[in-house]
Parts: C-alpha cells; sequence; structure tokens
C-alpha cells in the first residue's frame, strides 16, 4: 500500500504534471505508467543480462544492441541533460514501445529512422493486446522540465520506496482517491493480498486457461502468473512456456486506458501476447462458452446496464440488470465443465430477496459445486469503499456436487480495516488457505505449500467438519441452505455463544450507593471547614 512519505512524493509528481498543463487524472496516470514501464524494461533487461554473464549462454534481449538502442535505456539516459531526455524519450523511446513485437523493441538508423522489428515467422503474425492499445497512445507530458521532474520524482520513489511493489497497480489505487468518479461503478483494484489469497485457493497450473472478464489494470492475471511461475517454473515444458506467454490468459475491460496498463503490466511479466481486449463481458457483444478453466475476478458491483444489451443466456439464468448477479452468470457461462472460480461480490448477493437474486444463488448450489463462501470485513475496500463484500468459490458441474458449503468469517486481512489501511499482525488470510486445503478443496502444489505455524492445532486444521458453528468456519448441509431460500450469508448460520454474566443484587448495589453518598458528604463537610 501506498502511505505516508510516500503519498507526499506521489502528490509532488502530480503536482508537477498539474503545473504542466496535464489535469486530467486518468491521464495523469497513464503518462506515469508509461513512464514505469520504460523504466521497468531496463530493470527487466538488467536481470537478463545479469542471468546471462552467470550461464555463459546468449539471451534474447529487449533492446537493440546498437548504440541507438542502448541511449533508450532508462540507465543511461536518466541523469542527462533535460532537453536531451526529452528527445530521446518522445523522438525514440515512446514511438519504439509503441511499436514493440514479439518483446523487442526497433532500432533506428543514422537518420533516426525505425527500423522495424522482424517477424519471428515468415508468416505475418497477428497483433498483439500490447500492439493494439499502444497504437493510440500519446505522449503527452509537455516540457524537458516537467519530464526531467516527473523522472527524479520516479526515481527517488524506485529507490527509496516502491522496491518490491505491485507498483503500477498500488499507484493506480492510490491515484483512484482523485478521480471524480472514483467508485461510481464499482471500479475498485482488488488489494493484492486478497488477490493472492484467492490464486491459492484455485491452485491455477501451467495448463489452466485463466480468465478475467473485468481486468483492469490485469491484478489477477498477473497474480495467477506469479502463482505458475513460483510452483511450476523448474518443470515447465516448452510447449507449457509457450501457453503461458499467449493462450494462457485472457482479460476484457471498456476501459482502452487500463488496457493499455493490463497490456504493459502482462508483459512485464513475460506474458507477450495475451487476450486483452475491448468489451463489454455481459453484452450481447460476448459470445465465449466454455472457454477457461479457471476465472478471477472482482466484477463491477454498484451499477447497472441497459437491458436490451444483455446477453440472453444470462437472463435465462437471472433476469436482471444488475452486474453483481450477471456475472456470475457470465462465469458459468463462460468456464469449461470442471472449472473453477473465485469471484469477489457484495453481501447483498448472498441474501438478497429478490427472484433474480435467489435463482444465481440457486443456480450455484443445485446445479454446480459451490465450495466455499468467505465473508470478508467491509474495510478490505477502504478507503474507497465501505461496502461488506465475500469470495465466491464454485466449480462449474453442470450437474450439481454441493454436498455441503464451507464458511469462514474473516476478521482481518493483514491491514488496519480504516482509511489508512496501515499494516497488522492481525491476518486470517493464511489461516483461510491452509484450512480450504486441508478439506480437500484444492489440488495438492508441487512446491511452497504454506506450512503450520507455530502453535496450529493440526487436529484442528485438520478435523474442519467438526467445528462448531460458533467457530471462526464451519460447513453447513446443502439441504439446510436450501431450507433458508438459498440464503448464503455467514450470519444466517453461524452461532453465537453467550455467556452469562451475573450482576450484585440490588440490595448490595443499594449499599454501596449509601456507603457513596456517605463518603460524599463528609468530604463536603472537610471542605466546609476549610473555607
Amino acid at each position: 500500500m501506498i502511505t505516508g512519505a510516500v503519498k507526499n512524493k506521489v502528490d509532488k509528481i502530480w503536482t508537477d504534471l498539474w503545473a504542466g498543463g496535464i489535469t486530467n487524472p486518468l491521464t495523469v496516470i497513464e503518462q506515469l505508467t508509461y513512464l514505469m514501464f520504460i523504466r521497468s524494461l531496463d530493470e527487466k533487461e538488467l536481470e537478463t543480462e545479469e542471468l546471462e554473464n552467470m550461464s555463459g549462454e546468449k539471451l534474447s534481449k529487449i533492446f537493440p544492441q546498437s548504440p541507438a538502442g542502448q541511449a533508450m535505456r532508462w540507465s543511461r539516459f536518466k541523469n542527462n541533460d533535460a532537453r536531451e531526455i526529452y528527445e530521446v524519450i518522445s523522438q525514440r523511446v515512446f514511438p519504439a514501445i509503441k511499436n514493440m513485437k514479439n518483446g523487442h523493441l526497433p532500432d533506428f538508423d543514422e537518420k533516426g529512422e525505425m527500423i522495424e522489428v522482424q517477424e519471428e515467422s515468415g508468416e505475418q503474425q497477428e497483433s498483439t493486446a500490447f500492439a493494439r492499445y499502444m497504437s493510440d497512445a500519446m505522449f503527452l507530458i509537455p516540457t524537458p522540465q516537467v519530464l526531467q521532474k516527473i523522472i527524479t520524482g520516479l526515481e527517488d520513489l524506485y529507490e527509496h520506496d516502491l522496491t518490491g511493489l505491485d507498483v503500477q497497480g498500488d499507484l493506480y489505487e492510490y491515484m483512484l482517491g482523485k478521480l471524480a468518479t472514483a467508485g461510481q461503478n464499482g471500479q475498485f483494484r482488488t488489494p493484492k493480498q486478497i488477490r493472492e489469497m484467492m490464486v491459492e485457493l484455485i491452485a491455477p497450473t501451467p495448463d489452466d486457461v485463466i480468465c478475467d472478464p473485468s481486468c483492469g489494470t490485469a491484478g489477477f492475471l498477473v497474480s495467477a502468473s506469479e502463482y505458475i511461475r513460483k510452483h511450476y517454473e523448474d518443470t515447465m515444458t516448452a510447449e507449457q512456456w509457450e501457453h503461458f506467454a499467449t493462450d494462457a490468459f485472457s482479460g476484457f475491460d471498456m476501459d482502452r486506458t487500463m488496457l493499455r496498463i493490463s497490456a504493459m503490466n502482462l508483459m512485464l511479466h513475460s506474458i507477450t501476447n495475451p487476450d486483452v481486449r475491448y468489451m463489454d463481458s455481459v453484452s450481447k457483444q460476448n459470445q465465449i462458452r466454455e472457454k477457461y478453466t479457471i476465472c478471477l475476478a472482482n466484477p463491477p458491483f454498484k451499477g447497472t446496464v441497459d437491458a436490451e444489451s444483455i446477453n440472453d443466456d444470462l437472463k435465462a439464468v437471472t433476469n436482471t440488470k444488475k452486474t453483481e448477479l450477471l456475472f456470475l452468470a457470465l462465469f458459468l457461462r463462460i468456464l469449461k465443465k470442471g472449472g473453477q472460480c473465485a469471484c469477489i461480490v457484495p453481501d447483498g448477493v448472498l441474501f438478497g430477496s429478490s427472484k433474480a437474486h435467489q435463482s444465481i444463488r440457486k443456480e450455484l448450489v443445485e446445479n454446480h459445486h459451490l465450495r466455499a463462501v468467505i465473508s470478508m470485513p467491509s474495510g478490505v475496500f477502504k478507503p474507497y469503499a465501505g461496502v461488506s463484500t465475500a469470495v465466491l468459490v464454485f466449480t462449474k458441474t453442470g450437474m450439481g456436487g454441493t454436498d455441503k458449503v464451507w464458511f469462514y468469517d474473516m476478521k482481518a486481512d493483514g491491514f488496519s480495516l480504516d482509511d489508512k489501511r496501515s499494516p497488522v499482525e492481525q491476518n486470517d488470510i493464511p489461516d483461510i488457505i491452509r484450512r480450504f486445503r486441508s478439506i480437500g478443496q484444492t489440488p495438492p502444489v508441487t512446491k511452497g505449500d504454506i506450512p503450520l505455524r507455530e502453535g496450529d492445532n493440526v487436529d484442528d486444521i485438520l478435523n474442519e467438519e467438526k467445528r462448531a458453528r460458533t467457530e471462526q468456519s464451519f460447513f453447513v448441509p446443502k439441504q439446510e441452505i436450501a431450507d433458508n431460500g438459498y440464503d448464503l450469508s455467514i450470519n444466517k448460520y453461524k452461532k453465537v455463544e453467550y455467556v452469562p454474566v451475573e450482576y450484585p443484587s440490588t440490595t448490595e448495589i443499594m449499599a454501596d450507593l449509601h456507603e457513596l453518598e456517605m463518603d460524599i458528604t463528609a468530604g463536603l463537610a472537610e471542605l466546609e471547614e476549610l473555607l
């Protein structure tokens, strides 16, 4: 999270851009993302060079090896004169990233003319998501002086504050607070710790086809890719790596700025040609069905859509204009049989009494395998929203499979639940992951499983089904859920253990009051004697 002094530094960069004439918040975010992307390319190149030196093998490079190509690297131009920096970025680097192909930047000849990257095969390849959404990108920083200030500010942030963070996403999350429209359509970036928890619950493999139909900055796709690399990098085949770089990840959004950010974010994670496209996921435009093995999403949940534009397949499952319900129906349609989903929904989805609410819950419970409902505290999305949410985990079967549903009452996610969202010790996420895996809900991973912590009760974790309704997690039979109108709110089933409190008798209380009154009277008498 971006907090404290870091916010002040980001605000200073914002002020510099504002003074330079860039006042649209989304434009600010976009221009900063371009510069961070340029810097990140150089960081990745440095890592490649280091690995090349260690292995002795020639590796594929991002930047051309010519003097002109090397001059485009952040580390080479960051300390130059302001005019030189501006010329390099505006005339060379930015046009180069707009024409990037297959993870390589084009070169420039002696006259400054661009030399396009040659296609890797004899056939003309389909344009990548990166190329599609960068084609209309514009470099809008107005003057060399403003650009130099921003580069100096970003370099300070990277060197002292943002090392190892999900920088682009965290910056976007903070910048959202400056948007006048922030939150009107439920457009909030999911905190990284929540994304990673959801990915751990699903446990993707190198063979999975993963989709986020409301991808934003592609945070879920990045977290899934990081999980796969962490657990399978040493054993992945050439075919799996090819799948990883191309058709393993898909994301849809209706904001071209977010799509550009997504494309840049995924490319920096070695996903060179994902299926990232402009699309209203719940509209008739989207005809995708039974394509993906995993869905990870935090869809918009505060808006409605035009009834005429909604895909008829979705209305057949839940006849509504509410996006949070339509997206649940969408997940069921685009998943293959046996496909898994972990998604965030507002609490209203869990207990809403309308026919549309009940029908989608019944669909999940009766016709598919609803595995878990994880209730999250209302402060998870602060300072941008205080709405209570939950994570639903289910498997598409088309033939039922729900026997009982696992509920977990999350109290903390490792951060304070106020607007500051400062790190705290209380964190239920490791416990959620351990318990979910203990009940056999997730295939075992190859390595890096979360170990038991000191003091953990092994028998308690491994005997989840025996936990009482007064505990933080418990099972609820399917029939009980059906009898309650398919209500999925944890408070419907959680039992509160009341501890009897004994109070003194009335006689004792009156005696104490008389004694107190006598003490007050005696004290007043002493004060009068002193007058």
